[in-house]
């Protein structure tokens, strides 16, 4: 399926590992020009540079932290400078411990919010007046299903997620009629470092072995295994596309069946 993003501009933050990442590498294989940006300096150009040289494709770095809004501007300012605009956000940067309320200060609560919802917050306003005046643009949120799946031990976790359903459903509704779509991906147990990180706090939380915490996890997800990043980032690649011209103000997961709310 050619997805006719030859030419589109991509911006990705938290793209130097794990779903970023493997989100940057199939919008570059779909012909895409991309910039990841994330705080570690040194393994963001190794990504950046292993993305191209796979790709062929132009892909650069720019180290940032999303919860500083000079960053922010720097990221995207760069962005525009490198290739002349902005057509693809994909917001990804940003993670809450495993915790709850009691094993979780203000300052954690602070931290998440600040990064995860203020980052996605702050990014898109930024690349969204440019978008509308164009009459183009695709602005998708990874969120997380615990937005819509509360859970005690995941507390801070959940509702920043859940902040970031409604701010993506309320910011597509706003910017459909300038053709600027809106969504979000909810992945479920995907493999990365930071799901081993996720199993790892959870099981000290519930003092269990790790194993047997991530065997309890495997067998809540219908498909019996966990999902790998190339398993979001096809959906990514393809709610960036033209096929999706018609898909906002709606947040998919991405979970092997995991998720049964209506």
């Amino acid at each position: 399926m050619d997805l006719n993003l030859t030419g589109k501009v991509a911006v990705v933050t938290g793209g130097s590992i794990g779903i970023g990442r493997a989100i940057a590498a199939e919008l570059a294989a779909e012909n895409a020009d991309v910039m990841i940006v994330a705080r570690d300096a040194d393994r963001l150009q190794a990504a950046a540079r292993e993305i191209s040289e796979a790709s062929g494709r132009r892909v650069i770095a720019f180290a940032g932290d999303m919860t500083r809004l000079e960053d922010v501007e720097k990221a995207m300012d760069a962005a525009r400078q490198a290739f002349g605009r902005i057509d693809i956000l994909v917001n990804n940067a940003g993670a809450s411990p495993m915790g709850r309320i009691s094993e979780t200060p203000d300052a954690v609560w602070e931290k998440s919010l600040n990064l995860k919802l203020m980052g996605y917050v702050r990014c898109a306003r930024n690349v969204l007046p440019a978008m509308r005046e164009r009459r183009w643009g695709r602005v998708v949120n990874i969120i997380g299903r615990s937005g819509h799946q509360p859970r005690a031990a995941y507390m801070t976790g959940g509702a920043v997620n859940a902040a970031l359903l409604n701010f993506t459903l309320a910011l597509a509704e706003e910017c459909a009629a300038d053709n600027v779509l809106v969504t979000g991906v909810n992945p479920g147990p995907v493999q990365t470092e930071r799901w081993d990180a996720l199993l790892s706090q959870t099981a000290a939380i519930d003092n269990k072995a790790a194993g047997a915490v991530s065997a309890a996890a495997i067998a809540s997800v219908p498909l019996g295994r966990v999902g790998q990043p190339g398993e979001v980032s096809g959906m990514v690649a393809f709610l960036c596309s033209e096929r999706a011209s018609f898909i906002t103000g709606t947040c998919i997961n991405i979970d092997g069946g995991g998720t049964r709310c209506i």
